[in-house]
């Protein structure tokens, strides 16, 4: 039985199609969104557009910005011999949260999962090693502490080796199956100072 009028059905079900959002956080944001002024609705859809049809990958890094080099790799005063290779931007987000990073990153986009058919190939795994021809000291690999990300980490340590380019992990501190962007910020922290050579 249908509650609501197609356009307040169809609005809910894309809504709740979103991640993270279910049925009732759908009806929540679907009322809202009706009952907001009709300005700050078309506001609201001309941003989404916006941001589709402008954010595009960095250049250098691979994480999502609206230019060709995202802020942290137009910075000067970025150590760019350092790079922490992260799985997703919400990574990379969670550790500039700390504010003690002062290296690049590289964003991978995902991690292996023989499970679920992604390989080495899948991610940006071709466009790190291209970055590793400069002069990079030490490559930081900050994937999640899962099976996918322990197995990503490996396969990353295996390829930077021979390079002679100094690999380490980040330490303990972050929970075994625990994602980066859902931890503190002086854990996140505590896992960047006591990262380990692999």
């Amino acid at each position: 039985m249908e509650l609501y009028s197609g356009h307040i059905n169809k609005l809910i079900e894309e809504l709740a199609s979103l991640p993270g959002i279910g049925e009732k956080s759908a009806q929540r944001l679907a009322f809202y969104i009706i009952n907001m002024p009709t300005d700050r609705v078309e506001r609201l859809s001309k941003t989404l557009v916006e941001a589709r049809g402008n954010v595009r990958y960095c250049k250098e890094c691979y994480t999502l910005t609206d230019r060709e080099s995202c802020p942290i790799c137009e910075n000067p005063h970025r150590n760019h011999r350092l790079i922490m290779v992260v799985e997703n931007p919400r990574d990379l987000a969670a550790y500039e949260k700390t504010g003690k990073y002062e290296g690049v990153y590289h964003v991978l986009h995902g991690c292996i999962s023989p499970m679920l058919g992604i390989g080495p190939g899948d991610i940006r795994l071709k466009e790190l090693m291209v970055r590793l021809e400069g002069d990079i000291e030490e490559v930081i690999i900050a994937t999640n502490s899962s099976l996918e990300g322990e197995t990503t980490a490996m396969y990353i340590s295996k390829l930077v080796k021979p390079t002679g380019i100094k690999v380490t992990r980040i330490a303990s501190g972050v929970p075994v199956g625990g994602d980066l962007e859902n931890i503190d910020e002086v854990t996140l922290l505590r896992a960047l100072e006591g990262r380990v050579e692999l």
